[in-house]
């Protein structure tokens, strides 16, 4: 496995579920949705470089060394295929994984993933990237959460625990000035993402103040869409239950057979 790239692993079984946190996050993120899913399936929750016990990943950052990092873990880990699921950078990580070698990926869940539009809320983005101390944590979290959720304390106090971590502020304020230059994101070609195959099913909270839910509405066709209302950015925490069960869903779906047009630009 590579040496320095974490993940907690959880049950057994031929299907595996591989889950890649958000900016700022870390593979404890997924601890409810990852106990569900773990019933019937191996489960790698991952932290993704330059974050947790992934800090110190070479290069570590950027979605596309992230996307790397994880398939070069499966190939490591003797993994043919996987399930991925991946929130906000996250999202967009498995999007690149799944662009770079789709063979490996049997389906995407994507929770408002990032890359998928240029807009994106650079001011709060940057706070929470500089976020010292559980009150401000708190207010980061509550900023980024639907109207109706609360950051759990377990929320707020593994947060701030990572970032005790000597280097770990400054390499997110790094990574998150990196990733909002002038307030915009980098973005995958929507004509890229039309190539994929494989199931995909992208949920999103019609309340995300991070990055906006309109951007699910220039999706290719094949992208099965589930928007969840009053959610907002941080759907890992605000409805575990619903993430289980649209995995779940997507993972019995089938790949569809690409026009011939699109087969040919794959090839």
């Amino acid at each position: 496995m590579s040496p320095s790239l974490y993940a907690a692993e959880r049950g057994t079984g031929p299907t595996t579920i591989a889950l890649l946190h958000g900016f700022g996050g870390c593979h404890d993120d997924w601890r409810e949705v990852a106990a569900s899913l773990a019933l019937g399936a191996r489960t790698l929750a991952y932290d993704l470089p330059g974050h947790g016990l992934s800090l110190d990943f070479p290069g570590g950052g950027p979605a596309r060394i992230a996307a790397s990092a994880v398939l070069a873990d499966f190939s490591a880990r003797g993994i043919k295929r996987a399930h991925l699921v991946g929130h906000s950078m996250g999202g967009a990580v498995a999007a690149l994984m799944a662009l770079n070698e789709p063979e490996k990926i049997a389906s995407l869940t994507l929770l408002a993933p990032g890359g998928f539009g240029p807009e994106i809320n650079g001011p709060l983005l940057r706070r929470y990237a500089a976020a010292a101390g559980t009150d401000e944590i708190r207010a980061c979290l509550a900023d980024m959460s639907g109207p109706q959720s609360r950051p759990s304390q377990h929320r707020v106090d593994l947060v701030n625990e990572m970032r005790q971590r000597p280097g770990q502020l400054r390499t997110l304020v790094e990574l998150g000035a990196a990733m909002t230059r002038a307030d915009r994101q980098g973005v995958i070609p929507s004509e890229r993402l039309e190539t994929l195959n494989m199931p995909i099913m992208v949920v999103w909270g019609t309340d995300d103040a991070m990055l906006p839910v309109s951007q699910a509405d220039g999706l290719p066709k094949h992208f099965h869409l589930h928007r969840v209302l009053e959610a907002g950015h941080m759907l890992v925490e605000e409805a575990p239950g619903l993430v289980v069960e649209a995995v779940r869903r997507n993972i019995r779906r089938r790949s569809r057979r690409l026009r011939p047009e699109l087969a040919a630009a794959t090839s």
